[in-house]
């Protein structure tokens, strides 16, 4: 969507008179009410009607990282003028029994999907949809495994595998723990001056360790349950934080699954880095790497050259979106 000039037209007011607009970022968004941060201040805008008659395929037609032009109402709110066109953004298909797509984040850097060793454990098949989302949406990614100190010495293996995996793949992994300062560090300096969302389940730890990079920064975050070894949910809504390093960080609540969004079953394997070469010996353009013959997907994984894991997430995506 294109932006208008630095001003807008009022035909309510007479004699003929422009508001004059200002461009500001998306901060946080709570369902009927947009924070805009304009550099000087924070507004509390309101988005009108044509906008989400035009986002009808989309729950949330402004996600937090939107650019924005606004006008200041006289009771000091805001109305949003204009949305700048996206960099890229992470998506996901929308819940609750609702159609379409969520946008949970846009104008990104980098994308982090949090997964903690134990408590909740670790899920491959999270991970790798939300890798392949941000490969369709154009979305550098990586990898943070949270609560090494909970790790025993078989999990120590398994980090190192899956390490060796996505590193291989082009996905820099991160192991941090909140009692391991180092590696806190190590992270805070990845952050700094860019935009980047921290997305994962609940529990996993992610506003904790937005808390540890920023002690400035301090958010309720929420104990495991028990019972389930399944987060509560402290984030309400997702806000996109300045860290004092100069980075800009997007808290996002928890999600317990990553629906695929607008992706078709023959196109699925173009965001998986390791099946882009093998895919060019499939007889068919079409092909879906399972039941066709003659497929060099199928074929490089029966080679060994593609992980039984990542092809089992691969069939699992392709059943879901079929």
């Amino acid at each position: 969507m294109g932006v208008l000039s630095n001003s807008f037209f009022c035909p309510e007011l007479s004699p003929p008179y422009f508001l004059p607009m200002q461009k500001g970022r998306v901060i946080q968004s709570t369902g009927s009410w947009y924070h805009i941060d304009t550099g000087t201040e924070v507004v509390r805008s309101r988005l009108p009607g044509r906008f989400r008659l035009e986002g009808k395929e989309v729950t949330n037609p402004i996600a937090v990282g939107d650019w924005v032009d606004i006008t200041i109402n006289d009771d000091d709110t805001g109305t949003i003028e204009e949305i700048h066109e996206r960099e890229n953004y992470v998506t996901r298909q929308a819940t609750h029994g609702r159609r379409g797509e969520h946008i949970l984040a846009a104008n990104l850097d980098m994308a982090y999907v949090v997964q903690s060793i134990r408590k909740p454990a670790l899920k491959e098949g999270f991970i790798d949809r939300f890798l392949v989302t941000c490969e369709a949406y154009e979305v550098p990614a990586s990898i943070i495994i949270n609560k090494m100190d909970l790790a025993k010495e078989k999990d120590l293996g398994f980090v190192d595998h899956l390490n060796g995996l996505y590193s291989k793949l082009g996905y820099s992994v991160i192991t941090t723990s909140l009692k391991d300062e180092d590696s806190i560090q190590e992270l805070s300096k990845k952050l700094e001056a860019s935009t980047s969302v921290f997305i994962g389940p609940s529990g996993v730890g992610k506003t904790s360790l937005l808390n540890a990079v920023d002690p400035s920064y301090t958010e309720k975050t929420g104990e495991i349950s028990d019972y389930s070894n399944k987060g509560k949910h402290t984030t309400t809504f997702a806000k996109l934080i300045t860290l004092e390093n100069g980075g800009h960080l997007v808290d996002t609540p928890g999600i317990r699954e990553f629906g695929l969004f607008n992706i078709e079953p023959w196109e699925l394997s173009l965001y998986f880095p390791e099946m882009l070469e093998p895919r060019q010996h499939c007889k068919f353009n079409t092909c879906t790497h399972y039941h066709e013959p003659n497929c060099g997907v199928v074929a490089a994984f029966e080679r060994g050259e593609i992980d039984p894991n990542r092809y089992n997430s691969y069939l699992n995506m392709l059943e879901s979106i079929d």
